[in-house]
């Protein structure tokens, strides 16, 4: 089996610049500034925008305002338990939040929101799985992979606070 073609991007955005990442077309990653599991420059291939356009369109009506879901094929990786997770945090409602013990509720695993928690923080496909919509169990702000600053500014701005 052939190993997939992996191209990158870097575009602004109102919480930094965003690296997008693709394999073979489709959206393997979307990293930000400092992202505490960012894997190595080298990993991402080649600079080229070309497979991005309509991933750059949909980020920019979300941070005009304008769009509250994602609709764009994606292929992040990780085990089958971390795609359950990111698929369930697909799930949650733009401007909503949920503790990590109710996220493992969802995916039928109440005991495991440790697991759930470890598998948040390494979603490679930030905003667009939005893993920052994932608080502690009494609401606490708690880790984030681009920072606790940039979770604060993305629920505030989908609460509608003005933030940037």
């Amino acid at each position: 089996m052939a190993t997939p073609t992996a191209v990158h991007t870097v575009v602004d955005s109102p919480v930094g610049e965003l690296t997008l990442v693709a394999r073979d077309g489709v959206l393997a990653g979307l990293y930000l500034p400092e992202h505490r599991h960012r894997p190595a420059l080298s990993t991402f291939g080649e600079r080229d925008a070309s497979p991005f356009g309509e991933v750059v369109a949909q980020l920019a009506e979300y941070f005009a305002g304008r769009r509250t879901e994602f609709d764009l094929p994606l292929s992040p990786g990780g085990t089958p338990f971390q795609r359950t997770v990111w698929d369930a945090l697909r799930e949650i409602p733009h401007g909503e939040t949920v503790s990590y013990g109710e996220l493992a509720a969802r995916i039928g695993r109440p005991t495991a929101s440790r697991a759930v928690g470890l598998a948040n923080g390494r979603n490679p496909i930030s905003i667009i799985v939005p893993c920052h919509r994932v608080v502690g169990s009494t609401g606490a702000l708690t880790g984030y992979g681009g920072g606790i600053e940039r979770k604060r500014a993305l629920l505030g701005f989908e609460r509608g606070e003005p933030v940037w």
